[in-house]
């Protein structure tokens, strides 16, 4: 059996969020967003293959930052909007939904779908996504 990956120690150190900032080089897009979600990874040993381990994640997304369809993954996902709002549940569009203003809180289990989203004015998350190493092993061992 292979050793899970651990995550780096890492200190207390500078993180930059500043909205209006794209020259920042720690800002990497998200695949498939066009360029309008980016995400600077904090700490990360998220190992899909194997469902062990976690990330921590803060993602950006820019005005009109729109993912069409609703999602699902087989990890958990906690998400605390720390500025600006996202809309959830609205259509393909953009057009209906919930918001979310900042200071709320998502916790979603494995296998929940979630979606439509879009921001109309952007926001900031702070996200934590992870597996739940100890059912995943008895989920195995039962298999």
């Amino acid at each position: 059996m292979t050793a899970q990956k651990i995550k780096p120690h890492r200190e207390f150190f500078k993180i930059n969020v500043d909205a209006l900032s794209n020259q920042v080089s720690s800002w990497v897009t998200v695949p498939d967003t066009q360029g309008m979600i980016e995400e600077q990874i904090l700490a990360d040993n998220l190992d899909p293959v194997k469902k062990t381990g976690s990330r921590t994640r803060i993602a950006r997304w820019k005005p009109g930052a729109l993912i069409a369809k609703a999602v699902i993954h087989d990890f958990y996902e906690e998400v605390f909007i720390a500025q600006g709002s996202l809309m959830v549940g609205c259509d393909a569009q953009g057009l209906g939904g919930e918001e979310f203003p900042a200071f709320t809180f998502a916790c979603r289990p494995p296998e929940i779908f979630h979606g439509p989203f879009i921001s109309h004015e952007g926001c900031i998350m702070l996200e934590f996504q992870y597996y739940d190493s100890i059912n995943h092993a008895i989920n195995q061992a039962g298999s």
